[in-house]
């Protein structure tokens, strides 16, 4: 089984926290559109001839943006080079302000089982401050819209640590989200990306991130609400109803093979890694004028296997499974790093079960530092 992931890089307007590539201005989308599926035919091969897609993916940027006829075109394209098992999973990132009656139709009729909808958040000023181009009344309709559409499969992301005198407008955030009765959440923390129009205020010294306590405490009282509403947290920033995760980015954390068609792309095929140029003008000529697509390959070491392996599953419910890492990846923890391993357990970090490595509540705040800790050198 494999995936497919298509990035559509264009966006209405820019985030103020955005860090991804994208682009506002449309002038391109048709020629990039055109450009995807001459990739998709240059690479079919890549995850092995007639690959079985068990997921799609349109991610972005602000995949909502394509027409009726683009998505058809690029169904149309993936129908000729792949097998889509039956049951796939075939997920779009949407924006509410693009979620009209009739264009939750065209999704429908096009294939697309499965949204994800950025709402951030249901409070107009930190929508302002975002620079969201949706209002808070729209995130609810949009939602709402998109179940009267027959859209059962939704997920929608929610951004919490915005900086704020207390934790009611985030209280109010996840009051509204449970309401709304979706199946899965992901919940992302502020963060203050260099380049970003908040990386630039935030040296200009013209906006103030929230401290790390306001943010740990806002993650602490996300874990309770979820937990209390009966969602699984199954990985750091995602919560599901029992069965409901992502198929999708489950996949990638378990190490599961996937193309990824479009700029600034990334593929893995089970040993390496390949990024597509993040530049559209630059990725359009090369497909279409050239046949070619410009891609740089990352060969990945032993070492980088082990270590993506502990970056991946130490984030998710499931845990780092010590002994496959040390059968098949090389790295023998219980034996290298027994010494911290046990200051883990003593802090209440990590629960080593047999041999199965998990983070606590507590440890989950610290996850990118204990990563990093274990991480080994070549």
């Amino acid at each position: 089984m494999a995936g497919l992931y298509l990035h559509i890089p264009f966006c209405k307007q820019a985030c103020h926290y955005c860090d991804f590539h994208f682009s506002t201005s449309l002038g391109l989308k048709t020629r990039l559109v055109d450009a995807i599926v001459r990739e998709m035919e240059l690479r079919r091969d890549y995850l092995g001839a007639g690959a079985a897609l068990e997921t799609i993916y349109f991610g972005g940027g602000t995949p909502s943006l394509l027409t009726a006829p683009e998505l058809d075109q690029i169904f149309d394209a993936i129908n000729r080079h792949f097998t889509v098992l039956p049951q796939a999973e075939i997920t779009l990132e949407a924006n509410p302000d693009d979620l009209s009656a009739a264009k939750l139709q065209e999704l429908r009729q096009a294939g697309v089982n499965r949204l994800s909808i950025g709402l951030q958040s249901f409070y107009e000023p930190h929508l302002r401050m975002m620079n969201r181009a949706h209002t808070a009344e729209e995130s609810t309709t949009a939602v709402r819209r998109a179940q009267d559409a027959g859209f059962e499969n939704l997920s929608i992301d929610l951004i919490y640590g915005v900086p704020a005198p207390g934790h009611h407008i985030w209280e109010a955030d996840l009051a509204n989200a449970f309401a709304l009765g979706v199946p899965h959440v992901s919940a992302y923390a502020l963060t203050i990306e260099p380049g970003t129009a908040f990386g630039h205020r935030l040296q200009k010294g013209t906006f103030r991130a929230a401290p790390d306590e306001f943010v740990a405490t806002q993650f602490e009282m996300l874990l309770a609400a979820m937990r209390a509403h009966g969602y699984e947290q199954y990985e750091i920033s995602n919560f599901c109803q029992s069965g409901r995760e992502s198929r999708h980015n489950g996949n990638y954390w378990r190490g599961v093979p996937y193309l990824g068609l479009g700029p600034s792309a990334h593929s893995y095929d089970g040993r390496n890694r390949q990024s597509t140029l993040a530049n559209n003008p630059q990725y359009v000529a090369a497909v279409l004028e050239r046949g070619e697509v410009p891609v740089t390959l990352d060969v990945l070491t032993a070492t980088d296997r082990a270590n993506e392996y502990l970056l991946t599953t130490l984030r998710t419910a499931r845990g780092c499974d010590l002994a496959h890492l040390r059968d098949y990846l090389g790295l023998d923890l219980l034996t290298t790093r027994p010494a911290y391993l046990a200051e883990l357990q003593a802090n209440g970090w990590a629960r080593l079960t047999g041999e199965v490595l998990t983070l606590t509540d507590a440890g989950k705040l610290l996850a990118d530092h204990i990563t990093l800790e274990l991480f080994v050198a070549d």
